[in-house]
């Protein structure tokens, strides 16, 4: 087995109150008055796939991640940032706020995500006169006729699909293998996927402009199949012997990091500029269990890739290591570090973004997220109680959190088995607490019906 990082207990230490904030926060530095910035800030949202909790050195993990460790100690970590349990829901919860089981979405998908029209935060952004870009994976409809520029985004580029051969930009076999693009027109690019993604991301920041910009960069790193340059898995053999390519993969996208702090140094743009940075999902754990044959190319199969402890489960699971990810913001020139220990969820990034962003839509947007920069910002070490809510993979389990109270549940062919967890005291999920707290396992089960019955109001018609 593994190896264990030796420091890795102390993130799992919890407050004994949920909503604590460990560290001096403030939005300004002249003014804790929370209102929009005299000048709209640039936004760079950076998303990592597959990513697991124990796999970044500020979580205690051999392998080296300077780069991001050095955003973290100068902004806010956020200790308990929760994302769906795969790619596509947690990229469709980003760009609309609201939970993926609204947009019947709750698998890897290949086919329209959000219906035509849907207003996304790249579209809001670019209405209040940000210009928009992507440089990454897209995996919210495969097709050109579905892909970004459709959905608010100026400049787009990457994957149309999941995740990628580093070489040959290929998906899967099938209808949607081929799948790179520039501005939602298929292309061949030469290149490391990694080095190809940092290339345009550092080429849109300092591309002129006049006003402010929206960069978000879905990385296909740390997902598999992997092939990583030769220098590069030196590297990664030095650092986990046991899981080269996935270190060299993870320190490779950690350079492509640095990049682009580097651009915006250079832009002169860096203190006016907000970076989000989280994975979609926890480590897949296991080795790519076959699926990397799937993929043109020819890949191993047996090295282990990603690493959640000492949470439990993994990506496709709502436990927590399936669904809390390594996650901070950083904004140099407004925030100051600290530690974030209150429950967040990616579906707060669009309220919260075009809250700062000054957009405000003439209609409901139906979000399920919440505007969280007093909590990020520190105006706030008290936030109002909330629910949290995920529906699984495939619809087979799903969990809700209320307070520090979390309810699982698996739906079975033979009835639903049912796991209640005190996250305060037990947040590696080691002790199900259902049998004895029969009360409030019935409460959380109606709340959880109370959100399934708002599921699949915005399914994309055929």
């Amino acid at each position: 087995m593994h190896r264990r990082p030796s420091r890795m207990k102390r993130y799992l230490q919890r407050p004994k109150r949920v909503g604590v904030v460990w560290g001096l926060l403030a939005l300004f530095v002249s003014s804790g008055a929370y209102a929009a910035p005299d000048k709209q800030p640039n936004i760079i949202v950076i998303v990592a796939d597959d990513l697991g909790w124990a796999d970044v050195s500020y979580h205690g993990s051999p392998i080296p991640t300077p780069n991001i460790d050095r955003l973290v100690r100068g902004g806010v970590e956020l200790d308990q940032h929760y994302v769906a349990p795969m790619c596509t829901p947690t990229r469709a919860a980003l760009l609309s706020g609201r939970y993926w089981s609204r947009f019947g979405n709750t698998s890897p998908s290949n086919t329209q995500v959000f219906p035509t029209g849907t207003l996304t935060l790249a579209g809001a952004l670019r209405s209040r006169g940000y210009e928009t870009g992507i440089s990454g994976k897209w995996h919210l409809g495969s097709l050109p006729k579905w892909g970004p520029k459709k959905f608010g985004f100026d400049r787009s580029h990457g994957s149309l699909a999941g995740g990628v051969g580093p070489w040959n930009h290929a998906y899967k076999r099938g209808e949607y293998t081929r799948t790179w693009h520039r501005n939602d027109v298929l292309l061949t690019e030469e290149g490391h996927v990694t080095d190809l993604i940092a290339a345009e991301s550092v080429g849109f920041i300092t591309s002129p402009r006049k006003g402010p910009f929206f960069l978000y960069v879905p990385f296909t790193a740390v997902h598999h199949p992997l092939d990583e340059p030769p220098e590069w898995l030196r590297r990664g053999r030095q650092a986990d012997p046991k899981r080269p390519q996935y270190a060299a993969s993870a320190m490779h996208m950690d350079d492509a990091v640095g990049q682009i702090v580097k651009s915006l140094e250079t832009a002169g743009q860096r203190d006016n500029t907000l970076i989000v940075f989280f994975s979609d999902n926890g480590g897949t754990i296991n080795p790519a269990d076959g699926d990397n044959a799937r993929y043109p190319g020819g890949y191993p199969e047996n090295e282990p890739l990603g690493l959640n402890e000492p949470l439990r489960g993994r990506k496709t699971q709502v436990y927590e290591g399936g669904i809390r990810t390594p996650a901070f913001v950083n904004w140099a020139g407004r925030l100051k570090p600290g530690k974030v220990h209150s429950p967040l969820h990616v579906v707060d990034w669009m309220p919260t973004l075009c809250k700062l962003a000054g957009h405000e839509s003439a209609s409901d947007l139906k979000w399920d997220g919440r505007d969280i920069w007093p909590i990020v910002s520190g105006e706030t070490t008290t936030p109002k109680s909330r629910v949290l809510y995920w529906q699984g993979v495939g619809r087979r389990s799903a969990a809700l959190r209320q307070g520090n109270w979390k309810l699982i549940v698996h739906r079975k062919k033979a009835g639903d088995e049912l796991e209640l967890f005190d996250l305060e005291e037990d947040p590696g999920e080691k002790q199900d607490l259902s049998a004895a707290q029969s009360q409030r396992v019935a409460k959380l089960k109606q709340l959880l019906a109370d959100e399934t019955t708002r599921d699949n109001d915005a399914v994309p018609q055929p």
